[in-house]
């Protein structure tokens, strides 16, 4: 929400939004009128931005965060830079606020190509996250300038991924954004048809959650979109790479950076102000002997109709679970349980709601539900309402997979529970990191282990996260899958282009910087008919490779099949879920449909 606060007789502009958000550090302004606000302006690691940016950072925060501090100068200096910070401490401002401050004091280019920050996020929801809280800075700066009776140019700001509709893609190519917001698939795209010359203006581009993608062929693909990028713009784009879980972070600036034209890396600065968050993390066994899980139970103490006797009861975990997890969520403000599976993810919800229902719990939600679940299956509309429910209090909980595991602002959070081992340290961090979304603020996170295996892994897993140990990352090399799929769009969008040419972008992206003159020419090989056995007769050419001249051209129906096979191939397949009446309700993926 906006307000206006009169300091000294005379109107200041000023953001004052929810304790948390999603630069992280929103907080109620000083109540000394105009002193500290005046004195926050001249703070000297915001020399570099104009005079309206720096009255809206004064009047909405008390002072920049470490990675503001140490992530600023790089980013106004045109450097490629790695932000390391963990999470709520102003990380996604810090990539930001340099291009706002660009957009908002210089006229835009020529309407058919004005877009000049491209925002990259791995999830979709994530994407439409930050969309919606780009507005209140926006309008923050706007006012603050109308105050100070400087230019401000109104920046526009759109979202493209899976969700756009047609018409709405149509849109954004006739009239482009200045800052589009997308996904690494959506990106791929534009570029491969005409909608890239609306990008070639693009300086900037930010990656979010970077370590979400860079150990896999997502990752790789993504990076190889940005190596055609650099074929169409004007100017090398800055590359500005967020994340809070990520080691070593020469590895993931390797990635980020790639190569620039004459082989050698593209210098990346590291901005490491991944201070370790507090954290209270609790492993929970809420039973007295685990060794006893699974045994039968005795015929004289088992309940239940006449034909259970065929399937003998066992012990279970989860009747002691539920309770301690209800009583946890009724006791805290606003609760995120992560499971690691859809269909326990829909179950715990259904099972927490019926024994709030039978202890009479009041709740606030429409339908009188305590809990709901969310994951990547619901529809995004279904996805959006449980998030604003949750934020504005109707809910006392959500229960959900990784869908809500990377940064997105989910207000308030006092309480993070993971029901069985997250995995890994990165994930649990990503995780209880969700609660206590600001700075200073410890994470308070719970983790019920189902058997004692798992409780093995929990314990190891829960101390790595205290002490700050999160797993090696490294990059993929040389995916040759990727390399096919990136070639035939490429080349679909220059014809007649050189091997050398093709040679020279893909080694542009760390992933394929060590590609052999042999394998490129195995990979053209395979894409022009040359096939190693008859083994692959079957599959048709899609490129003309005139080895004469050294030139590469798309065959008929290349482009089309480059754009609907687009992107990576995925771990599980998702199945469509619709009413009768042809309502798209979600996805399930294949898993969760087996088992059910």
């Amino acid at each position: 929400m906006r307000r206006r606060a009169e300091f000294d007789g005379r109107w200041r502009c000023c953001w004052a939004g929810p304790p948390t958000g999603w630069c992280g550090v929103a907080r109620k302004l000083p109540r000394t009128p105009g002193v500290a606000c005046t004195a926050m302006a001249d703070h000297p690691v915001l020399e570099g931005f104009s005079p309206a940016v720096r009255e809206w950072f004064a009047a909405s925060f008390p002072e920049p965060t470490p990675p503001q501090v140490q992530g600023w100068p790089a980013i106004q200096s045109g450097q490629h830079t790695l932000v390391c910070a963990p999470t709520g401490s102003g990380k996604t401002l810090t990539a930001f606020l340099s291009s706002i401050d660009r957009l908002v004091t210089s006229e835009p280019p020529e309407p058919k190509a004005r877009t000049r920050v491209l925002y990259i996020s791995p999830l979709r929801a994530l994407a439409f996250d930050v969309e919606k809280n780009l507005r209140s800075p926006l309008m923050g700066i706007r006012l603050a300038a109308e105050r100070l009776e400087v230019p401000f140019v109104e920046p526009t700001v759109a979202m493209r991924t899976g969700d756009t509709t047609s018409r709405e893609r149509q849109q954004l190519g006739r009239r482009p954004p200045d800052l589009l917001i997308t996904t690494p698939e959506s990106l791929y795209l534009m570029l491969t048809s005409e909608i890239r010359n609306t990008l070639v203006n693009v300086d900037t581009v930010i990656i979010d959650e970077i370590h979400a993608m860079a150990t896999t062929k997502r990752g790789a693909h993504l990076m190889l979109s940005l190596e055609r990028l650099e074929q169409i713009t004007r100017q090398s784009p800055q590359r500005i790479g967020l994340s809070a879980t990520q080691r070593p972070l020469e590895e993931i600036a390797h990635f980020l950076g790639g190569h620039a034209a004459d082989g050698g890396r593209r210098p990346v600065t590291i901005v490491d102000a991944g201070v370790r968050k507090p954290l209270e993390v609790d492993v929970v066994v809420p039973v007295e002997d685990m060794g006893a899980i699974g045994q039968v139970i005795p015929e004289s103490l088992q309940s239940g109709p006449a034909h259970m006797a065929l399937n003998p009861q066992r012990t279970s975990i989860w009747p002691s679970i539920y309770p301690r997890i209800l009583q946890q969520v009724l006791a805290h403000r606003s609760t995120i349980i992560f499971c690691n599976g859809r269909r326990l993810t829909e179950r715990l919800a259904a099972r927490l709601n019926e024994a709030a229902e039978q202890e009479g719990v009041a709740t606030n939600s429409p339908n009188g539900e305590l809990v709901k679940a969310h994951h990547g299956s619901l529809a995004r509309d279904q996805r959006v309402v449980i998030e604003d429910q949750l934020k504005r209090g109707e809910l006392r909980a959500i229960v959900a997979t990784s869908s809500l595991e990377l940064g997105i602002d989910m207000g308030a959070v006092d309480l993070v529970i993971q029901v069985e081992s997250p995995g890994a340290v990165s994930r649990g961090l990503q995780r209880i990191g969700r609660a206590g979304h600001s700075v200073g603020e410890p994470s308070k996170g719970t983790v019920y282990p189902k058997h004692r295996g798992d409780l093995l892994e929990a314990a190891v897993v829960t101390r790595r996260m205290k002490e700050g140990l999160i797993e090696t990352s490294r990059f993929l090399r040389n995916p040759l899958d990727v390399l096919a799929q990136q070639i035939v769009a490429h080349v679909s969008m220059h014809p007649d282009c050189t091997v050398e040419e093709v040679g020279r972008t893909v080694r542009g992206a760390a992933c394929f910087a060590e590609l052999s003159d042999e394998l490129l020419r195995n990979v053209l090989d395979l894409l022009a008919g040359r096939y190693p056995s008859d083994e692959f007769n079957e599959l048709r050419p899609r490129l003309v490779w005139d080895r004469v001249n050294g030139t590469l051209r798309a065959r008929d129906g290349a482009k089309r099949l480059a754009i609907t096979s687009g992107g990576t191939i995925p771990d599980r397949g998702l199945f469509g879920v619709f009413l009768p009446d042809g309502t798209r309700v979600g996805e399930l993926d294949e898993e969760m449909v087996y088992e059910s």
